[in-house]
């Protein structure tokens, strides 16, 4: 990032934007208790943690689910829990969210659907302490938490404007504030910087809010909605693949401070589901309250830039 990027960053911050997310983060999200029979919901990641608990809460309330997962073996298992327990249908794509080409076939085979699409989750995430490429050559973490995102909206875009409405809902986090001098966009794939897992978490999860600029304006005057959430501190299997260390850290230090997962799932029922969401867009929640986020992350120029260079990295319109 520039030098003058960075002074302008110093100079947006706002004592008063750290100290609102401090009391936020405190705050228990806002309950919907509508029903959501006969709808359709997507959701990434649904075998642990907050897909899990997420997956359940829609389908306690009526939602048919397609799940998109990794594992054949437990997206076959949480079908037949949910639709035991639910009474809802439960179906699942498998794929490796890493990978471009799954990508691009989740999100082909989400627009062959004739059923709409009305509310889309992006809940996929990993966390990782040293740098790992896909196949693709791309940065892991930047290619799961933002490539795949991109292109699955990217790709649904007119099937969702179609639609009289539809909701996305981008599991985001306050450690979008871990690059707090903004997206360095010629090294999107830390090759010339040294590797830091917060770093490339919060960078990803930066560039993630900054294309939610982008594909607001497109949904701008149709029924179409896109927020991002930061889900609070829950338990989850986020970084189960780091080393001894780390494993051993999170499971003794790290998880003892944490929540339940179901705080998260009431906040995404919330902003997918209750009528006080309704045309409200491209903004970022903590839980459920409004929040403004770090200053890089409203950066509408680095959002352009970033948007040109990811339609070039991924081929979406070609």
């Amino acid at each position: 990032m520039s030098a003058t990027k960075t002074i302008q960053y110093i100079r947006q911050y706002k004592w008063s934007n750290i100290f609102a997310m401090l009391r936020n983060n405190s705050r228990d999200a806002k309950i919907c208790n509508d029903g959501f029979s006969n709808k359709l919901v997507v959701i990434t990641g649904t075998t642990s943690g907050i897909g899990l608990a997420t997956a359940h809460k829609f389908a306690s309330k009526g939602a048919d689910l397609l799940c998109v997962n990794r594992s054949v073996e437990k997206s076959e298992n949480l079908k037949k829990e949910i639709e035991t327990t639910y009474g809802v249908e439960c179906n699942y794509l498998i794929a490796d969210l890493s990978s471009l080409k799954e990508s691009f076939r989740v999100a082909n085979e989400l627009k062959a659907l004739s059923k709409p699409i009305d509310v889309l989750i992006h809940n996929a995430g990993v966390f990782l302490t040293s740098r790992e490429l896909t196949s693709e050559g791309f940065e892991k973490v930047f290619a799961i938490h933002y490539l795949s995102s991109f292109v699955i909206n990217f790709s649904l875009m007119d099937k969702l404007k179609s639609q009289p409405q539809a909701r996305i809902i981008m599991v985001g986090s306050e450690g979008h504030r871990f690059a707090a001098w903004g997206l360095n966009i010629n090294d999107l794939n830390w090759e010339k910087r040294r590797y830091s897992g917060l770093g490339s978490y919060g960078s990803a999860k930066l560039a993630q809010l900054l294309s939610m600029l982008i594909f607001a304006e497109n949904f701008k005057n149709s029924g179409v909605t896109i927020n991002s959430m930061h889900p609070g501190a829950v338990k989850s299997e986020t970084g189960k693949t780091n080393g001894r260390l780390y494993k051993w850290y999170k499971k003794n230090v790290i998880d003892r401070t944490l929540k339940s997962a179901d705080c998260s799932a009431d906040a995404l029922y919330y902003l997918s589901v209750s009528p006080e969401m309704e045309g409200k867009s491209g903004n970022f929640y903590n839980l459920t309250t409004l929040e403004e986020p770090a200053p890089p992350a409203l950066d509408k120029d680095v959002a352009l830039e970033l948007w040109q260079k990811t339609l070039e990295m991924t081929g979406v319109m070609t």
